[in-house]
């Protein structure tokens, strides 16, 4: 490949994008309290928060968004966001 010659990623890039922007609004809904269901197999997703307290039951996953058959598997960062307070 020559210097003059470029890799035209724009393709790769938008599918990228509507990627993220799908999982973006999916995470928001789900924090906001409303339901959604798995795109691949359709069964609900759940949402797993980390304990809010010491004495709270702590859950063998880590925090996020989570089909019952593994299809969708969001884990979420939540040491980011207490740090956006």
């Amino acid at each position: 490949m020559s210097e003059t010659q470029k890799l035209d990623f724009s393709a790769v890039n938008d599918t990228t994008l509507a990627s993220f922007n799908q999982h973006k609004n999916l995470i928001k809904r789900m924090l906001k309290g409303n339901s959604a269901e798995c795109s691949e197999c359709k069964k609900p997703l759940t949402l797993q928060l980390p304990p809010n307290t010491k004495n709270a039951k702590v859950s063998g996953k880590a925090p996020g968004i989570y089909c019952a058959k593994g299809c969708t598997d969001i884990e979420l960062d939540m040491e980011a966001v207490a740090l956006m307070k």
